[in-house]
């Protein structure tokens, strides 16, 4: 006999599915080639010792990341408008500087990594290949609705889990691993310090505060405006915390599995430094054998053209906001209207195209890219922090107590760790 709840079961699944969205994109988004090659890094030089770096950013990151969301859900307007309407215009301007130079770069070494990647399996010339990674993404993003293809593209990052597996397929000191992950071994050499801050950077990155909160804000306005009642508003606020949390945890998850993974195979070989994406390849080896560059190129490149796309859109949103100009992914070419805003996309993505012609390494690329944006995001975190508890722009949708002090917990957390890593350089 037939259940008759299956079919409502089923649908309510697929529903709850369907909610899930800015964050579990953006949490998919983070694992970008510049956070695979820094985690990596970390394991290859460091073992296990940087796996408490990945446990203690998830609720940071979770926290700061809802913040953005619920920016961006209430006030339906991205950060750089909300900027821009309180804060002296220096402050708008530096921020979105700094957005757009750090965005700029992290294209630029994704490119890089992504034609390495490619270049890995088929051969060929790495600067073509990042020409028409950057050409690709570009077209996507300008005659192709976002969330339309990135649904094909979340299964090319499902590669990535191949960190998961070869993890469990290898005689590992779980005992050593959890005492690792949650009892931090600190030492005060620069170059731990650097690999903290680096770890830090690509995982609380100040591109993906800027892209879910212009995502929430599209949403949004296509529900047709933002909630009114404290019932809607609690509804929206409850998607908003678990649509980030699974995000998060799915981003976090990934990055643990790749250090242990780097750590038990590159690490224990004496292999301490990657120089080249075939030696961060070579971890997949004990799963995947011959097929582990195969394995290794299929995530990086899945996840550079989910990556490249909210690096220039999240720069794209934040000048046009600044510049006063209409900015969203919906707005269509031919019509004239987002002309502005499909040009800093085009800026951004050439910019990055252009880097990747210079004679530096591509993996010190992406890890120098992870650096930046932890520098980088402590002011805008500050930023952000004032704004989600300021009555002005939030109304009564302030962000409460426990918000508030995971918040500003993860903030001094990234500029202690930052001013650590300058004062012992």
């Amino acid at each position: 006999m037939t259940n008759p709840r299956r079919p409502l079961d089923g649908l309510r699944f697929h529903l709850a599915l369907r909610r899930l969205g800015p964050g579990l994109i953006t949490g998919a988004a983070d694992d970008d080639p510049s956070g695979i090659a820094t985690y990596s890094q970390a394991g290859a030089s460091l073992g296990f010792a940087m796996l408490w770096t990945v446990v203690l950013t998830l609720p940071l990151m979770i926290a700061i990341q809802i913040v953005s969301a619920r920016i961006g859900c209430v006030t339906r307007r991205g950060l750089a408008a909300n900027i821009k309407e309180r804060f002296p215009r220096v402050v708008l301007l530096a921020v979105v500087g700094m957005l757009l130079l750090a965005n700029t770069l992290n294209i630029a070494a994704d490119l890089a990594a992504m034609a390495e990647a490619l270049r890995l399996l088929v051969g060929g010339s790495a600067h073509i290949h990042a020409v028409t990674f950057g050409l690709l993404c570009l077209v996507l993003q300008v005659f192709l609705p976002y969330q339309r293809y990135v649904r094909w593209l979340k299964w090319l990052t499902l590669a990535l889990l191949a960190y998961d597996a070869v993890a469990f397929t290898l005689r590992l000191d779980w005992w050593q691993v959890a005492r690792a992950a949650l009892w931090p071994q600190l030492t005060r050499s620069h170059a731990v310090l650097l690999m903290i801050v680096a770890v830090f950077g690509t995982t609380i990155s100040p591109y993906l505060f800027f892209w879910q909160a212009a995502q929430e804000m599209e949403e949004a306005h296509t529900q047709g405006g933002a909630p009114h009642t404290p019932r809607q508003v609690r509804h929206h606020l409850r998607r908003i915390k678990i649509d980030t949390t699974l995000g998060m945890m799915f981003s976090n998850a990934i990055a643990f599995f790749i250090i242990v993974t780097t750590a038990a195979t590159l690490h224990a070989a004496g292999v301490t430094s990657i120089q080249t994406s075939a030696q961060a390849a070579e971890a997949l080896r004990p799963l995947a054998g011959q097929a582990a560059f195969l394995l290794f190129g299929l995530g990086i490149i899945g996840t550079g053209m989910l990556a490249v796309p909210v690096l220039a859109g999240s720069a794209a949103y934040a000048v046009a906001e600044a510049a006063g100009w209409h900015g969203s992914l919906s707005l269509r070419l031919e019509t004239g209207e987002g002309r502005g805003f499909y040009g800093v996309i085009a800026v951004a993505t050439a910019g990055g195209v252009l880097l990747c012609f210079t004679l530096s390494d591509p993996v010190q690329e992406l890890f120098w890219a992870a650096v930046i944006n932890g520098v980088i995001a402590v002011p805008i975190m500050a930023v952000m922090m004032l704004l989600a508890a300021d009555p002005r722009v939030m109304g009564v949708n302030v962000i409460g107590r426990r918000l508030r002090t995971a918040g500003w917990l993860a903030t001094a957390v990234m500029a202690a760790t930052v001013v650590a890593m300058l004062v012992t350089g």
